[in-house]
């Protein structure tokens, strides 16, 4: 059978600050991307919602991003390979920590926001970051833009890759995500979702914004967990899935304990 895993960030409540409805989500999806404390997150939330995904037979990966709480990691910031290098190994050694303290273990790493999109142009960028992944656990599975520098230098490295595309975002003609300041960015409707996966899944390719088919590689699919509505996005998208015959299953072994 066909499968496809379907990746969520959550973990990104810090404080007294709320955000996503993480339970319902993990109801849905087979990777959970654990914010690190650095665009969001802290160690309560860190533990806890390890503890959801652990719950729910949910893979655990790091989501790594840029020291920036108050734009939420989405503001792009420009440091050397060495800085970016040791930001990545301080955040994915946070998640391998609560992971093994919970009886489980760290599967994955994917990057967030800002750092995301700027590493998925920039080689050295994504060199740096693969670099820590490997150099942390080159067991670890890298989730990187399909078909994006991140992807590349993955590979360079040694890494277990998993091309990732996106449910409810937009894409331009170059196979790279519509910015956010852009008012088209984010896919709100349900049914638009669920037929831009089912086309990626089905024909690696998703139209773009100015109506241009980009081929993609749809190893793992995430929705965004600070969406309003995530959890109804995953549940309608998961079914649409197993309807056409595809198994949502995360990518590498779960493991139940160490």
């Amino acid at each position: 059978m066909a499968s496809i895993d379907l990746n969520s960030d959550v973990g990104e409540s810090y404080g007294i600050y709320r955000l996503g409805n993480d339970a319902a989500v993990l109801d849905h999806v087979s990777s959970a991307n654990v914010a690190c404390g650095m665009h969001a997150g802290d160690p309560q939330t860190i533990a806890a919602t390890v503890q959801l995904a652990i719950a729910r037979g949910v893979s655990i990966g790091a989501h790594p991003g840029f020291a920036d709480l108050q734009g939420f990691g989405r503001r792009p910031m420009h440091l050397g390979v060495e800085e970016l290098y040791n930001l990545m190994l301080y955040q994915i050694g946070a998640l391998q920590a609560f992971a093994k303290a919970a009886g489980n273990r760290l599967v994955h790493v994917k990057t967030h926001g800002a750092l995301y999109n700027m590493a998925a142009r920039d080689r050295a960028m994504a060199r740096a970051i693969c670099d820590a992944v490997r150099d942390a656990d080159r067991e670890l599975v890298f989730f990187g833009l399909a078909g994006s520098e991140l992807v590349h230098a993955a590979r360079d490295t040694g890494l277990t890759v998993a091309e990732e595309v996106f449910a409810d975002r937009t894409y331009q003609d170059d196979g790279s995500l519509t910015p956010r300041t852009d008012p088209r960015a984010m896919i709100t409707d349900v049914q638009q979702s669920v037929d831009q996966v089912l086309r990626m899944v089905r024909f690696g390719v998703v139209r773009s914004v100015n109506g241009v088919d980009v081929p993609v590689r749809p190893d793992t699919l995430c929705i965004h967990g600070d969406q309003p509505g995530a959890a109804q996005f995953a549940q309608v998208i998961r079914q649409a899935l197993e309807a056409e015959g595809i198994a949502v299953r995360a990518i590498g072994h779960v493991p139940t304990s160490l």
